[in-house]
């Protein structure tokens, strides 16, 4: 939980970062960015030696689809809906996203959607839309809002599938690289001459801040509370986006302190509280994980300690059935077992019997 509460913070806090680059090229920026990211994130994997394994033919038009949607096509749907509608309408409309997640997260995996993250998206959703404040709008601008909020849901809901398969690093180093090739091709298309412009100083000091932390650190933070919590569970914390931001705002005396504040950072906080919560006899996927994870050290601890035997269900097959005399093993101090417990026999006669080489 704790690197998705970070990764969402880190978006959140960038939004004064991204207004430095209002008169650079969007498509051609972001492409940009991603690109840098992904070169980035290969670059980490190779010097911690650890493995990067390639999309699938399953993943790649997840991937694509990431990059053309949740990525590129969220930046574009947000910028450009800002044209015909006041910002607190659309950030009112991106509160919606923790609800989607909520809803569409366990559907996407055959399951149902559990109460404690969708009354948590709702309360969410509410804080979200209390600190943005609301506001006016043309149609175009309600239909572009209303992109950006599926966009930004599809940004999670698109890798579910892939995270499974390539983890969360691999997720990230290959969607920013998508998107980073994608973006440059779309963008060199829609404005040939004035694509690749050359970024100014305070320009380049955004992107070089984007690249690192906003898109290489937090994807890799958002991605791995994912696939830890769930869709649906990490949707919540999509509310502490606008909280963070606000926070910076008010530090940098760009905002006016205003009691409503309170209040929405109350509702998203209860929601997030809320959302996180699991039955106690509920076993989420990273139960199930944790598990198997155990029952394999156990089978390797077992092996490692007794290399000459078997598994666990040859090692204490009763002695009875091979027609063996069974050891004394009550009187003797060092091979006392607890009640219950059956001797350990001759293991390579049972291998024998059993046809095994």
């Amino acid at each position: 939980m704790t690197v998705g509460v970070l990764g969402v913070l880190i978006v959140g806090a960038s939004v004064p970062v991204t207004g430095m680059l209002d008169a650079y090229p969007v498509i051609t920026g972001q492409a940009l960015r991603y690109a840098l990211a992904g070169v980035l994130l290969l670059a980490w994997a190779r010097l911690r030696g650890q493995p990067m394994p390639l999309p699938g033919r399953r993943d790649w038009p997840a991937l694509i689809a990431l990059a053309a949607t949740g990525m590129i096509g969220f930046q574009a749907c947000l910028l450009f809906a800002q044209r015909y509608a006041e910002p607190g309408l659309v950030a009112a409309f991106l509160g919606g996203t923790p609800l989607v997640l909520a809803l569409a997260g366990p559907l996407a995996k055959g399951k149902r959607p559990s109460w404690a993250p969708v009354a948590g998206a709702v309360l969410a959703g509410l804080g979200i839309a209390v600190l943005s404040g609301g506001g006016a709008a043309r149609w175009q601008g309600l239909v572009l809002a209303a992109l950006a909020m599926v966009c930004e849901a599809l940004f999670t809901l698109l890798v579910i599938g892939v995270l499974e398969r390539l983890g969360p690093l691999a997720t990230a180093t290959w969607s920013c690289c998508a998107a980073g090739v994608g973006g440059a091709a779309v963008g060199t298309v829609a404005d040939p001459s004035g694509a690749w412009a050359w970024p100014d100083g305070r320009e380049l000091i955004a992107l070089g801040y984007l690249t690192v932390v906003v898109t290489a650190i937090a994807f890799l933070l958002w991605y791995s509370a994912v696939s830890v919590l769930g869709a649906d569970r990490a949707g919540v914390l999509v509310g502490l986006m606008p909280v963070s931001g606000l926070a910076v705002s008010l530090l940098l005396g760009m905002q006016d302190f205003r009691f409503s504040q309170l209040i929405g950072v109350a509702l998203v906080s209860s929601g997030v509280v809320i959302g996180l919560r699991r039955k106690r006899d509920e076993l989420g996927a990273l139960d199930v994980e944790v598990l198997d994870d155990v029952a394999a050290d156990d089978r390797d601890h077992d092996r490692a300690q007794r290399p000459g035997e078997g598994d666990l269900l040859d090692e204490l097959r009763p002695a009875v059935d091979r027609g063996q005399a069974q050891r004394e093993i009550h009187g003797a101090e060092r091979n006392r077992l607890a009640d219950g417990d059956l001797a350990v026999l001759d293991e390579r006669r049972d291998r024998e019997r059993l046809g095994d080489p």
